[in-house]
């Protein structure tokens, strides 16, 4: 097949809008090959290893920990490889076939980037290449049943010299008591109070610098969709248009306060982000569910974004289905049960804020299908989960008034 057809970066807005990244048209098992070959270079030798969520509450966890091992890599080598794409002569200076991640050091604490619908198979490659007497941290994530990392968590116990874990999304009591049985030292904080940075920095032993205080309140302020402080959205944005390594590096030196270099991309890329927010807010439809207005659309964008725009213009919920075939939902103060929606189309998250991946696509005539549909079929199978919820709500309340 022609690369450019797959390569979104030419394609006219409208169109880009519709369809998703380069990335998610390559074999799961070419990905997997070099996750695990990257995963294995990482691990071997580590001092420690922190698997998280590539989201900056995540990765703000990875650089407390490597500043509390002594661990941080040097920001410079990213920051001089950014401005020099800003500036248009990163060919010129690192070579037209120059690797991105060329002469970069490596931190004696491993990063392995993970997230909700890859975090067994990033497990289990610290179980199978994890060195004895090694100490493991798992930040920002939940898994959804704990059978489905029970054999893999039992042997990073056996191997690691410790276990530690800060989370703060909702846990089932069954599932923390699992993993706490195992002898791994699980800090869940509030969900709605706490962000996973917030959690760390409490939990490690380490006298932090107050710059690392200020980065978990800022990283808060947007995980927790507190919307106060507009640094947040910087960090959001850095974190989701960059890579792992050089984010943790970056605001592990300077904290929610970040270097012209960073601010500069984050303006650059807003630019494209601005316009298919745009675009995404155009398409979408309210329904009446419940005592709920639910906002429903469709596209790539940025769903925070989208979905304050829909909130504006009415909605309790905001809905946004992605090209990928994920979706974001997202609640308000008169919508606290985003997590119960996603939990019934395979998802999960916070009461304000979660996502999910219906199972509803067998091959690819049914992303086709998706893709020319703007999501039509996951979006009908989303709402039924709204309806199920609110039925429930509706059920609760009638109970509460015979009490």
């Amino acid at each position: 097949m022609d690369d450019e057809l797959i390569d979104s970066g030419s394609l006219p807005l409208e169109r880009k809008s519709r369809l998703p990244g380069t990335g998610f048209f390559y074999p799961d098992s070419l990905d997997e090959d070099r996750a695990e070959e990257r995963a294995k270079e990482a691990v071997e030798g580590a001092e420690a290893v922190v698997i998280t969520d590539s989201d900056a509450d995540g990765l703000g966890c990875v650089a407390l920990v490597r500043e509390a091992y002594d661990a941080a890599l040097d920001p410079e080598p990213f920051e001089v490889r950014r401005r020099a794409k800003l500036d248009d002569t990163y060919e010129e200076q690192f070579g037209e076939d120059a690797d991105d991640e060329a002469d970069r050091q490596e931190s004696p604490v491993a990063l392995l980037p993970s997230g909700p619908h890859s975090f067994e198979e990033d497990l289990g490659y610290a179980a199978e290449y994890l060195e004895d007497g090694t100490d493991v941290f798992v930040c920002d994530i939940c898994p959804d049943e704990f059978e489905y990392i029970a054999e893999d968590l039992t042997a990073v116990v056996d191997r690691a010299d410790a276990v530690r874990w800060f989370d703060h999304h909702q846990w089932d009591e069954e599932l923390a008591a699992s993993v706490r049985e195992l002898g791994v030292d699980l800090v869940v904080g509030e969900s709605d109070e706490e962000c996973s940075t917030d959690v760390t920095l409490r939990s490690l032993d380490y006298d932090f610098d107050e710059r690392f205080a200020e980065l978990a309140a800022v990283t808060r302020d947007h995980d927790l969709w507190l919307k106060e402080d507009p640094r947040s959205h910087d960090l959001a944005d850095y974190a989701y248009w960059t890579g792992a390594e050089e984010y943790a590096a970056v605001v592990g030196a300077y904290g929610a306060a970040l270097p012209d270099v960073a601010t500069e991309y984050v303006e650059h890329r807003r630019v494209e982000k601005r316009r298919l927010i745009e675009k995404a807010v155009g398409r979408a439809v309210h329904h009446e569910v419940g005592d709920w207005t639910v906002g429903v659309t469709y596209g790539r964008c940025s769903q925070n974004e989208v979905a304050d725009a829909l909130r504006e213009d009415g909605a309790d919920a905001a809905v946004i289905v992605k090209p990928s075939g994920s979706a974001s939902i997202r609640g308000s103060e008169g919508f606290e049960r985003a997590h119960e929606v996603a939990g019934r189309v395979n998802g999960g998250g916070h009461p304000k804020a979660a996502g999910c991946k219906p199972d509803i696509y067998d091959d690819m005539l049914d992303y086709g299908h998706h893709w020319t549909t703007e999501g039509a079929t996951a979006k009908r199978v989303i709402l039924r989960a709204f309806e199920a919820v609110a039925d429930e709500a509706a059920a609760e309340d009638a109970a509460d008034a015979a009490e």
